[in-house]
């Protein structure tokens, strides 16, 4: 008889960890930035190699009771700061020698239950999905933003193909009284005319609503083009993506990178452009069957990395220009 394994739903599972650690090569050595510490696993793993250094950044305050545990048994190695990840290039790191950046995009299991962030469309009461140093919430986006925009942060970021009519029908609704999670959850649910029995009816509105309250478009295009300026030469960076519209930005910043694209600011005009970033694979890598078995959440995940080339560190991508649709949604959040 086969035992089967019964996933821990309390556990937080560090995503595609081996992978990530045969990437950076934590074994020789040098600093690396977790630029989403969450409940630190991939911190802790690196830090099991006696030469490393780690610089863990977070959002999220809830992750300072994790941080501090590993400051205790890490002392002289091990650093937290409660920053975004877009913030990076303010740690005033010169004089470190960054081996590895590593982003995982996605929410741990104790962030999804924590009903007070109400990220989950299972929460109770009032709209927030504020993962913290936010300046509005949930609530205030669908109580206060108008009928088409709306829609459009539906539409781009939540890639909802019934964005409009749950637009209409959260406005109408919100004539009568201001809408919390439940009333939400209804809305979406009533404005569906093909329910999908795989997926819950308002996953796509709620990932939408997540990923414009943290404005995460352009704190992932800053935080990608920030550490490819601090990591050092044959440094990596590394990408860990939940969905489609992550993977998108990550593809193309890294391709463009890649393909003669790139040139330092403070070279003669005269030189030729060069390639800053390495791909050595063009095609994600995904999570093992075993690991999807273990941690189901895990099976949406898609890792990309680049390795550095060149020691330049202010250089041009095109990548605001090539994003400038979803930026100028994400700033009608300057109505709020």
């Amino acid at each position: 008889m086969i035992a089967t394994m019964i996933p821990d739903k309390k556990k937080h599972y560090p995503v595609l960890l081996k992978e990530i650690i045969s990437i950076v090569s934590p074994q020789h050595g040098g600093t690396f930035i977790d630029c989403t510490f969450g409940q630190g696993g991939y911190s802790k793993k690196i830090l099991e190699y006696s030469d490393t250094k780690i610089i863990a950044i977070d959002r999220d305050n809830d992750s300072l009771k994790e941080a501090s545990k590993i400051q205790q048994k890490y002392e002289n190695r091990f650093l937290f700061k409660n920053i975004k990840f877009s913030q990076i290039n303010n740690l005033k790191l010169k004089e470190e020698n960054i081996k590895g950046i590593i982003f995982d995009l996605g929410y741990s299991y104790t962030q999804i239950k924590n009903s007070k962030k109400g990220l989950s469309f299972d929460s109770i009461g009032e709209l927030n999905m504020k993962m913290g140093l936010n300046s509005f919430s949930a609530k205030d986006v669908i109580n206060k933003l108008e009928e088409k925009e709306l829609e459009k942060i539906f539409k781009y970021f939540g890639e909802e193909k019934e964005s409009k009519r749950i637009a209409y029908n959260i406005i109408k609704q919100r004539k009568l009284k201001n809408i919390n999670t439940e009333d939400l959850v209804k809305i979406i649910e009533s404005s569906k005319r093909k329910k999908n029995f795989k997926i819950n009816s308002a996953t796509k509105v709620f990932q939408a609503l997540r990923i414009f309250v943290n404005k995460e478009i352009s704190e992932l295009i800053y935080g990608l083009t920030n550490a490819t300026s601090m990591v050092k030469k044959n440094g990596i960076i590394v990408v860990v993506s939940f969905h489609s519209l992550e993977d998108r930005i990550v593809k193309y910043f890294f391709k463009s990178l890649s393909e003669n694209k790139s040139v330092s600011r403070y070279m003669p005009k005269s030189n030729e452009k060069v390639n800053l970033l390495k791909l050595n694979n063009k095609k994600p890598i995904l999570p093992s069957v075993n690991e999807i078995k273990e941690n189901p959440p895990s099976r949406s995940a898609k890792l990309r990395y680049a390795k550095k080339m060149e020691d330049f560190y202010d250089f041009q991508t095109d990548i605001l220009d090539k994003f400038k649709y979803l930026i100028d949604i994400e700033n009608y959040s300057e109505k709020l």
